[in-house]
């Protein structure tokens, strides 16, 4: 069975509203006759008779009548949901994702990303065991590896290296004590490092990036971080140089349909505009 369209419905509005179909006309700017065959339409849609027509113009119907109201009470929900609408945000979002050595970093300098004067809004969000891209838990991310699949596109940067660190505070024991990352939290070679290497002597642990250089200078207990992490903290030093085995890219993925837009094209340029100064940092000079 038809149905009677939204947009029919408003010109029926507009004709009982004005009493006939001059009035419709320059309401709306359709023709007269164009708006007459419409309601003669609606009528054979509906199978009622919506108006008496005269020469005085459209008088409504007994039907008509009825479907006036129930017009009315449609427009007042459409009216609803258009100032639900105009009182939402109207920027568009660009959400990142990084971990959560990198995303410190970011943060930190976030108006590099975003500025006052930028028409789009940041979500920042941290990468996590089984992030996946291609089911747009991001619009970009700063990721350890290339992916091999899904729709992406990605963009090479700066190298990441890694080292050993230790409190500076704290005294050197005659045997190295450990602390490590969790297996169930790991997202690139260098959080399995210490477990594969140093088991035995694992003291500590913990899924969480964050905590490991808190824990580290708290404790005597050494542990692996990125240099651009460790080497920026007071509070520890460096054991030997860096574990050039651990030495990766990071990379900046984008979904191959969403990087042309403008905001989304302007963050991966800004992105890698951003590592690109941090160079240094992250080599560890």
């Amino acid at each position: 069975m038809a149905e009677a369209g939204w947009d029919d419905l408003q010109l029926f509005w507009e004709v009982a509203r004005e009493g006939g179909l001059s009035g419709a006309a320059a309401r709306t700017g359709i023709s007269a006759p164009t708006i007459g065959r419409r309601m003669l339409a609606l009528e054979r849609t509906l199978g009622r008779t919506l108006f008496r027509r005269s020469k005085s113009g459209y008088e409504l119907a007994h039907d008509g009548q009825v479907l006036l109201e129930r017009v009315r009470a449609m427009r007042a929900v459409a009216e609803g949901i258009t100032t639900w609408h105009q009182d939402a945000f109207s920027l568009p979002i660009v959400a990142i994702a990084a971990d959560k050595w990198v995303g410190r970093l970011l943060a930190s300098q976030i108006a590099e990303i975003r500025g006052a004067g930028d028409s789009y809004r940041i979500c920042c969000n941290s990468v996590s065991v089984g992030f996946d891209l291609t089911f747009r838990s991001a619009d970009v991310a700063i990721l350890p590896e290339c992916p091999t699949s899904g729709n992406l596109a990605a963009l090479r940067s700066v190298t990441m290296r890694y080292a050993i660190y230790r409190s500076a505070a704290a005294a050197v024991p005659a045997e190295a004590r450990w602390i490590s990352m969790g297996t169930d939290a790991v997202l690139a070679a260098a959080d399995r490092w210490v477990f594969e290497n140093h088991e035995p002597n694992i003291m500590m642990w913990t899924g969480d990036r964050v905590l490991l250089p808190e824990l580290i200078a708290a404790s005597d207990c050494q542990g692996v971080l990125p240099v651009h992490v460790g080497d920026a903290d007071p509070r520890l030093a460096r054991q030997g140089e860096v574990l050039e085995s651990l030495d990766h890219s990071l990379w900046i993925v984008a979904h191959d349909d969403d990087r042309h837009r403008d905001e989304v094209r302007t963050v991966i340029d800004r992105l890698a505009a951003f590592l690109k100064r941090h160079k240094a940092a992250f080599w560890g000079a």
